[in-house]
């Protein structure tokens, strides 16, 4: 009867849920290579126009050789292919872009030619970006052209096919006083006591009140719920809605790319709105982000930047005019008149510093190397600004520069004694107490995000570790505590140093030619 056929077809079910296995696009490689001998050979060629003589330096060898091994042992050769064939197809599109974040720290995408700093020559660390103790899928952000972002979003479509790509979903929720006011509306509730009720709750950007915070620290709330039974309802009724997704939308930059048709994997959803009818990529996930990361489908964050259509803009204009061509990759750094530039507060159109708070640091600082931008980059910042004063006073030997133990002076020399980078501190727990790259970001994790548990733990290593290396305890524990203050001004030097090159970039077109950035940037 029914209940044997029921039983029949449960025992012929056989489902296996995989969440541990990565879905890459196939990558198209020559036919004798498979994709990690591909991904060398592009390296090694790449290598070698980046540091043309030096190519054969042993430090250099050994670093592409590691990050190259821990990339195929993770499984992430076709990642950064498809990365790189991105950033290839842009290049010969004459489409500017550049990635940002921590990828700066491998050398394996600065010979591809997918980030502009050199990790060697900025001390980036590699664990910063791809850490083999913490398993997760690399994540290289994209900025493209603003105005031909939307070419690469074709091109991937067309590359790995249209079933096979997608939008990442997005899903609002509803904040407090939205709650209040749907609430309100179906109650038939005038709506000048909705809204004021609903401005009682506090509006602080950043760190949204719910409303049983609002109760408990808003008088004229709690007075309002206690005297109103009406209003009291609404305010029960939204309180239990507050956290509900009210609508969906699309992720701004984020796209999924897999092996095998997405529907084999996801719900798809077909997107409305205007911004649906320009897309080129129709589909949108089901999942949102998190969801799909968990699944093992790489996601790939195609960001427009307007910045580099000015400068790109910019570099026609000046090719036209002067013959001379310049792109991204050749814009000068080192040209002492675009840090006269800075120094002098003549910033506005220079990205990322002109906003009147930083034009007043430059012209304090008068930077003179393109070290200086970056570590301005950082530390401007709420918490990290207030040793912006500091730092100027020890950079023009105005202040004496100190270090809390003397072994730290090799790592912090570059910012003159001041914690500015977590990769300070990740050097600094190999170097004093044996950490290797991959606990040392572990620790710098844990500092950043405040892990009770976990920085008892590395309390105990570094201590251990320093000890064994000629520290005595208690200058090891004074080292770590203040590194745990530090949580709250520790940046990515690898992001820093990205967008500081573009800054200086910027300010070299501006002081040389002034004519054609003006006109690109209006």
């Amino acid at each position: 009867g029914a209940l044997e056929n029921t039983l029949e077809i449960a025992e012929r079910c056989q489902v296996e849920l995989k969440f541990s296995e990565y879905r890459l696009p196939r990558f198209e490689v020559p036919s004798d290579l498979d994709e990690h001998g591909y991904l060398r050979q592009l390296c090694e060629k790449g290598l070698l126009e980046r540091y043309k003589s030096r190519s054969n330096d042993r430090a250099l060898r050994e670093r592409l050789e590691y990050e190259l091994t821990i990339i195929h042992q993770m499984g992430f050769d076709a990642y950064f292919l498809v990365v790189w064939d991105l950033c290839k197809h842009a290049s010969q599109e004459g489409i500017w872009y550049h990635a940002r974040g921590s990828a700066a720290g491998s050398i394996v995408a600065y010979a591809l030619n997918i980030t502009l700093v050199d990790p060697i020559e900025h001390g980036l660390i590699f664990e910063r970006f791809l850490n083999p103790g913490r398993v997760s899928m690399p994540d290289i952000d994209l900025d493209f052209q603003d105005d031909r972002r939307h070419e690469l979003l074709e091109y991937t479509a067309r590359k790995y096919g249209e079933d096979k790509v997608a939008q990442i979903i997005t899903f609002g929720t509803l904040k407090a006083r939205a709650a209040i006011r749907d609430v309100g509306r179906v109650m038939d509730i005038p709506l000048n006591e909705v809204d004021r009720v609903a401005k009682l709750v506090p509006n602080v950007p950043g760190k949204p009140v719910s409303i049983t915070e609002a109760l408990r620290d808003v008088p004229d709330f709690k007075v309002v719920h206690r005297d109103e039974p009406h209003l009291r309802q609404m305010i029960d009724t939204a309180s239990q809605l507050e956290g509900v997704v009210r609508n969906s939308g699309t992720h701004a930059a984020g796209v999924i790319i897999s092996d095998n048709p997405l529907i084999e994997y996801i719900p798809l959803h077909r997107s409305t709105g205007s911004n649906a009818q320009q897309s080129v990529i129709k589909a949108t996930t089901q999942y949102a982000m998190d969801a799909l990361e968990s699944l093992g489908l790489l996601k790939v964050d195609f960001l427009g930047l307007r910045t580099l259509t000015v400068m790109a803009h910019a570099c026609a204009l000046i090719e036209n005019r002067h013959g001379v061509t310049l792109d991204i990759h050749n814009i000068p750094t080192d040209d002492p008149r675009s840090y006269e530039l800075m120094g002098r507060g003549d910033v506005t159109g220079v990205f990322q510093v002109e906003g009147s708070g930083m034009r007043r640091c430059l012209i304090d600082m008068k930077p003179e190397r393109l070290e200086h931008v970056i570590a301005m980059v950082a530390l401007y910042r709420p918490g990290p600004m207030d040793f912006i004063p500091s730092y100027i006073r020890r950079m023009h030997g105005e202040e004496a520069i100190t270090h809390r133990h003397t072994v730290l002076q090799p790592i912090f020399e570059e910012t003159f004694g001041i914690p500015v980078y977590q990769e300070q501190i990740m050097s600094a727990a190999m170097d004093l107490a044996g950490y290797d790259a991959s606990d040392a970001d572990d620790l710098r994790k844990a500092i950043g995000k405040k892990m009770k548990d976990k920085l008892m733990e590395h309390r105990r290593k570094f201590i251990d570790g320093a000890s064994a290396r000629g520290l005595s305890e208690s200058e090891a524990a004074s080292i770590f505590d203040d590194w745990e203050e530090f949580a709250r001004y520790g940046f990515n030097k690898a992001h820093a140093a990205e967008y500081g090159v573009i800054a200086v970039q910027t300010a070299y077109l501006k002081v040389h030619f002034p004519v054609e950035y003006v006109t690109a940037l209006l």
